[in-house]
């Protein structure tokens, strides 16, 4: 697929974007190039490849999932500006 003037020039007004000619120039040479690399791409085998996620090797570190007690009602609403029972009270946001 080529990119033409025209055609960034025409993107470039729906995005209501102003490009100077040189700009228009330089852009639609860069676009191009980039559908030129991506039609390499295309071309090389990769069947015996197998797909990855990550370049890297990288594994998550994980911790192990204790049961632990968790924070009393009573300790989590001790510091709250306002209660109501055993809830938080918040200021009403929407009318």
């Amino acid at each position: 697929m080529a990119i033409t003037k025209d055609t960034v020039k025409y993107v470039a007004h729906l995005a209501r974007i102003d490009l100077r000619p040189k700009e228009l120039e330089k852009l639609s040479q860069q676009l191009q190039d980039i559908l030129g690399f991506i039609d390499k791409l295309k071309k090389v085998d990769v069947k015996d490849i197998v797909p990855t996620s990550h370049i890297l090797p990288i594994n998550n570190v994980l911790r192990d999932d204790l049961l632990t007690e968790s924070l009393s009602s009573h300790k989590a609403l001790e510091n709250a500006p306002q209660r109501q029972g055993n809830f938080f009270s918040v200021p009403k946001v929407i009318e």
